[in-house]
């Protein structure tokens, strides 16, 4: 039920008509497969069972969304509201679920205009020959197995419907279906939505994996790629060489990438990736591909661009790597959700005072009221990874931050330390430095499972890894 751009703009030619005649005739049927994995139906069909009995009685209404306009009429690529995507599989744009009272499932979007009418060729939004074939409704329905119906019966359909919930600032044309009557049940359903999606299911931690698995070979791509960032290509050649990798073996980048080197690794939100790349730099990278099923990974490593650490490079590299081992120690069932967190500033704040910047105790240094350490680790040690890449961010407080970890669970592990370079309590030689390791991980029945193990952590593995990688 997004809004449609007009069916002609302003630098079309007029259609004669002669030729809208001409191009009612002479066209072959055409397929199109649905932007779906072949395998999600069912586990979709579990998870509306689920959200279905937190609401009985109730309308529910999930948006796909449509794509943002970029500019004029040039919008961005398309991608489906996280929650639709998980409620029913489907990949394409404009589509509206709908679960009525008895938790029954309906899928409202666009017919595609048939070969023979106007709108085929002169829609520039739905029509086929400007976008490329979509599936028909019968064929979309079949590969979701769920109720189809054209979306020009939603708004009968839900100015019939009783209680109503919505997932509202998804698609505007839809919230004014839907007239606010009760801002908090709205707000409960994007509450419940984020609980529900906290623990994943077995399909989905395989698409985790595989998100992770091509994350690494854009890893890979990036090391050989270094010495042609060092001989003038910058930043800009590698975030190319890794958004190359995302768009041959995945959909997308999962987020805007951090390719930050020397003291750009400082910025902990560095994504402007303009900077050159210059011999005895560190290369703090954090990307992650998103893969067809809009999962995505998350994952960090700093690499010597020359292939390997000063020994200052390698001491603080292997504090943060000792702070990443200990975090992920942490990580098990009935584990507190900020565990893993503390035990990683435990580490950094004895490393902190071995270094002499902290000029206290231990003890002072990890005095809650006081927590003088996160001048040089100012954000938390991970969060929740799955259809976004900071997933679940609207769930309970009391079942995520201030939870209990569970199986099922995939979360980031990232202790950082940065190294601003105009702080002056610090050595010269540190300012501009930042390190972090960023893992994926799957909690277990028993632990934890290192989605992102691939990738070398230690220095000296670094150091072996992007030798073979370069010769």
């Amino acid at each position: 039920m997004s809004e449609r751009v007009p069916a002609t703009s302003s630098h079309d030619l007029p259609v004669p008509p002669a030729l809208a005649e001409f191009m009612l005739g002479g066209w072959a049927p055409t397929e199109a497969p649905v932007r779906a994995d072949p395998g999600v139906a069912g586990w979709a069909a579990k998870r509306r069972a689920r959200l279905a009995g937190m609401f009985p009685g109730e309308h529910l209404v999930i948006p796909a969304g449509g794509p943002p306009v970029r500019s004029n009429d040039q919008y961005f690529r398309f991608r489906p509201g996280s929650d639709y995507t998980w409620l029913t599989g489907d990949g394409d744009r404009g589509g509206v679920l709908v679960l009525d009272p008895a938790g029954e499932a309906t899928l409202y979007t666009d017919e595609p205009p048939r070969p023979g009418t106007a709108a085929y060729w002169t829609d520039r939004n739905a029509g086929i020959v400007w976008n490329g074939p979509r599936a028909d409704l019968t064929t979309l329905g079949e590969a979701l197995e769920i109720r189809c119906r054209p979306i020009g019966e939603l708004a009968a359909a839900l100015g019939s419907a009783g209680r109503t919930r919505l997932r509202r600032t998804v698609d505007p044309a839809v919230d004014t279906l839907v007239p606010v009557t009760d801002p908090v049940a709205d707000a409960d359903l994007v509450v419940a939505l984020a609980d529900l999606r906290l623990v994943k299911d077995e399909w989905e931690v395989g698409q985790l994996q595989h998100a992770v698995d091509v994350t690494v070979r854009g890893f890979e791509d990036v090391v050989r790629a270094m010495p042609a960032a060092l001989a003038g290509g910058g930043e800009r050649w590698l975030e190319g060489t890794f958004a190359r990798r995302a768009r041959s073996d995945g959909e997308e980048v999962g987020y805007q990438p951090i390719v930050a080197a020397g003291a750009h690794a400082a910025v902990l939100h560095w994504n402007r990736n303009t900077g050159p790349v210059r011999p005895g730099q560190l290369l703090l990278l954090d990307a992650g591909v998103e893969v067809g099923t809009r999962y995505t990974a998350d994952v960090t490593r700093v690499l010597p661009v020359d292939g390997r650490f000063s020994p200052l490079q390698r001491d603080v590299y292997e504090l943060v790597r000792r702070a990443n081992d200990a975090a992920i120690g942490q990580l098990r069932p009935g584990a507190m959700f900020r565990d893993y967190h503390w035990a990683a500033m435990a580490v950094f704040a004895a490393g902190l005072v071995d270094l002499g910047l902290l000029r206290c105790s231990l003890d002072e240094a990890l005095d809650p009221q006081r927590q003088l350490y996160r001048r040089w680790t100012l954000c938390g040690s991970g969060h929740m990874l799955g259809l976004d890449v900071h997933d679940c961010s609207r769930a309970t407080t009391a079942r995520y931050v201030e939870g209990e970890l569970q199986a099922g669970m995939v979360l980031t592990v990232e202790p950082g330390l940065y190294f601003q370079p105009n702080d002056e309590l610090v050595p010269a030689e540190l300012r501009g430095l930042g390190m972090r390791i960023e893992e994926d991980l799957l909690v277990t029945e028993d632990g934890s499972q290192n989605l992102s193990a691939a990738l070398p952590r230690t220095a000296d593995d670094v150091e072996s890894w992007m030798s073979g990688l370069t010769g």
